[in-house]
């Protein structure tokens, strides 16, 4: 049984531990303790999942455009923030993008914020998580610049402005783009880590001022952490879909 195992994760342990094995089984992935088969960052991210739906569907019922709710007002905000955020960095028909920004921002956030809830922590806090959503990342930014650019104009940017150079270019480019992911991954996983870490030893000294200090410290980087890795996730795909003109 795991050291620090949740008590939701516990429930999930208890009840469902026979769908997880049988998932785990068919993905090959392997398992070596069939009794504890759910990690606390699984059991959190589902969660988070779950909320951000009941959340969206709550806004969706609701919408109104002559009296907009608070919840509304702060899905305008986010959309505003990102639509500019992408113009800022030379993306342009960012509205083509939006929906895989705001889908990415608004799970981190989740994920990061999770933790400040003495009874839960982060899944970021584990590597699989922020590397999940660096993949996803890596395969959008890819995907676009083939769709918008076709495949021989796309691959020709890793060969440099001349072809002379192109045998130098080409392995830099690559291990450029393939340490994109890594360094996305190790940014947030490393930021929530600590933040988490240090909130966790100052409430296990004292319940007074200063967990509250760092709770808020912890909110902070949740929202910079989140921003940042959508701000990246946006430069990346600004870079795939630029033609010659812009």
């Amino acid at each position: 049984m795991p050291e620090h195992e949740l008590w939701i994760t516990a429930l999930f342990n208890q009840y469902l531990a026979g769908p997880a094995n049988s998932i785990l089984a068919a993905v090959k992935f392997p398992n070596t303790d069939p009794s504890h088969p759910w990690a606390n960052w699984m059991v959190m991210e589902l969660l988070v999942f779950a909320i951000i739906v009941i959340l969206v569907a709550a806004v969706r019922s609701s919408f109104s455009i002559e009296r907009p709710g608070k919840i509304q007002h702060l899905f305008e905000v986010l959309y505003e923030l990102l639509n500019s955020s992408s113009a800022d960095v030379g993306l342009h028909h960012a509205a083509t993008y939006l929906p895989f920004f705001g889908t990415l921002f608004i799970f981190i956030l989740f994920c990061n914020l999770i933790g400040v809830i003495p009874a839960f922590e982060s899944p970021t806090m584990n590597p699989a998580v922020p590397a999940g959503c660096a993949i996803a990342t890596f395969l959008f930014y890819n995907f676009m610049g083939f769709k918008e650019q076709g495949v021989g104009k796309y691959l020709a940017h890793f060969l440099g402005p001349l072809p002379l150079l192109a045998f130098v270019m080409v392995p830099i480019e690559l291990v450029s783009h393939l340490a994109r992911p890594l360094s996305l991954t190790i940014r947030l996983f490393a930021n929530i880590y600590a933040s988490e870490q240090v909130t966790l030893a100052f409430l296990g000294l004292t319940y007074l001022l200063a967990p509250a200090v760092f709770m808020g410290l912890h909110v902070f980087v949740s929202l910079l952490q989140a921003y940042i890795f959508t701000l990246l996730t946006m430069i990346y795909v600004s870079g795939a879909v630029a033609h010659d003109e812009h």
